[in-house]
């Protein structure tokens, strides 16, 4: 499926058909990563991942909480 992650076009091998936030993860390797995430804008909290359906052209956010100061 092509989707836009972090403002780059990207194929992720996902099934189209039923393919949510938690299934866009696990393909790109982040399924257990700690990670914040947001789809076509609106913030994805981690429980309502596997619910978050994605269709083709979605715009998926996906960042890493830094330390730091």
């Amino acid at each position: 499926m092509k989707l836009t992650i972090n403002g780059e076009p990207r194929e992720v091998a996902v099934n189209a058909e039923a393919a949510t936030v938690a299934d866009a993860l696990d393909a790109l390797g982040l399924g257990d990563a700690r990670v914040a995430t947001a789809l076509n804008g609106a913030f994805v909290p981690a429980p309502s991942r596997a619910d978050a359906a994605l269709s083709p052209g979605d715009a998926m956010e996906i960042v890493a909480p830094m330390q730091g100061g």
